[in-house]
């Protein structure tokens, strides 16, 4: 504790603030663009590996004190995983586009079948 002008201040931010700090920063950082996204099982791990190297730094938690990625999220107050978040943007941004006129580029680009079937075996360059 240090004191300034006869006040106690803590050097420990409080957990509410440390979440205002996290959605507004890293979150908003990380899902940047997220609704173009194609999410496979490796973008879904670096993105929750990331995600949950946040919150324990801002937790204070390492990974040698071996606690589950569960207990840390009920201790911070986090219902949703970022994975959850960027699959709920990707549907806002569907219907979005879904509800475009036709002659928009983010529509066309969505409903384009490529013309012919791709050549078998390897790339000729």
């Amino acid at each position: 504790m240090a004191c300034l002008n006869g006040v106690l201040w803590s050097k420990d931010i409080r957990r509410k603030r440390k979440l205002n700090i996290y959605n507004a920063l890293i979150k908003s950082s990380l899902l940047y663009g997220s609704e173009t996204w194609r999410l496979t099982e490796n973008n879904k791990r670096r993105l929750e590996a990331t995600e949950m190297d946040a919150l324990r730094r801002s937790s204070r938690i390492s990974r040698k004190d071996r606690i589950r990625n569960v207990t840390i999220r009920q201790q911070i107050g986090l219902e949703e995983t970022i994975i959850k978040e960027t699959e709920q943007n990707q549907l806002t941004w569907y219907g979005h586009v879904q509800r475009m006129a036709e002659g928009r580029l983010p529509k066309m680009a969505l409903k384009w079948m490529p013309k012919q079937k791709r050549a078998r075996g390897r790339q000729k360059k």
